[in-house]
């Protein structure tokens, strides 16, 4: 069934839990994570991101998440990542979106938190959820968010809270420590940082940068307010090496290629699944 990402993220948070937010732009990856959920009962967001409109239109991804999740009984929540254009927000809230995100953390705060007040306004109003960014990530190797010149800037615990306030956002995304792809060297990420954010705001966090990050650090992340995790660069990364890896022994129709890449996004939705629900 489909929903919004308030009603996903609201029982993560206060059950410190976190639910995956997986990255989405065709039929292979829209089916693998959504079977995923259905194999382990779990709560899915199906997270298609504003670069990628040349893979297919804000209608289509909803017309299609829609014929895959109406008739399951888990919930799952169709988000629309990573957008820096509020016309493009506006059009996906149209098309049936359950959550949006708009991203003006490379702005000045008071213009990000006049837009994504805005953005909440006509968001709440039909029944979409809102997630909205504080600070920066960097970029690792293998990134397709962001830019390759962005720099990391960590969240600040006070600004924060000014920013929640004012905008009645529903989850924020923070910036300390993980990097959108996988990482170049050590990670070191700011559990400290986030207890503060935790503290100061009471709303469910939100990590952008997933993918490679140290169990322990996910656990410490979700036992201090993260509900959502989302997770990109190695569904990506491993559907890539295990295709090849099939094409390089055999030739099959190009039908029973996309099955083998449900399989192969599902197996590792499933890891991360199991990950961000462990204690």
């Amino acid at each position: 069934m489909m929903t919004n990402l308030k009603t996903i993220l609201i029982p993560a948070y206060e059950k410190k839990y976190a639910v995956g937010s997986f990255n989405s732009y065709n039929y292979e990856t829209f089916r693998g994570s959504i079977e995923a959920g259905v194999e382990t009962g779990t709560p899915i967001i199906a997270a298609f991101g504003a670069k990628y409109l040349a893979n297919m239109s804000l209608e289509t991804a909803s017309a299609l998440v829609h014929s895959l999740a109406e008739p399951l009984d888990i919930p799952i929540c169709l988000h629309l990542d990573h957008s820096k254009d509020m016309e493009v927000i506006f059009r996906a809230i149209q098309a049936g979106f359950g959550s949006v995100m708009y991203d003006g953390s490379a702005l000045p705060f008071e213009e990000n938190l006049a837009n994504t007040r805005a953005v909440c306004r006509v968001a709440h109003a039909c029944g979409v959820s809102v997630e909205a960014e504080l600070g920066s990530l960097a970029a690792g190797r293998g990134s397709h968010e962001g830019e390759a010149t962005d720099v990391e800037k960590y969240t600040d615990p006070k600004a924060a809270k000014k920013f929640v306030s004012a905008t009645d956002v529903d989850a924020l995304a923070v910036s300390i420590g993980t990097v959108h792809g996988l990482y170049k060297g050590k990670p070191n990420i700011r559990v400290d940082i986030l207890k503060e954010i935790d503290k100061a705001l009471g709303i469910p966090l939100v990590l952008h940068g997933g993918s490679g990050t140290p169990k322990a650090d996910i656990l410490q992340c979700i036992a201090n307010g993260i509900a959502k995790i989302n997770v990109n660069t190695e569904i990506s990364s491993d559907a890539v090496a295990r295709s090849a890896a099939l094409l390089a022994k055999e030739k099959p129709h190009f039908s029973v290629l996309s099955l083998h890449q449900v399989d192969f996004v599902k197996e590792t939705v499933k890891k991360y699944i199991a990950f961000f629900r462990s204690h």
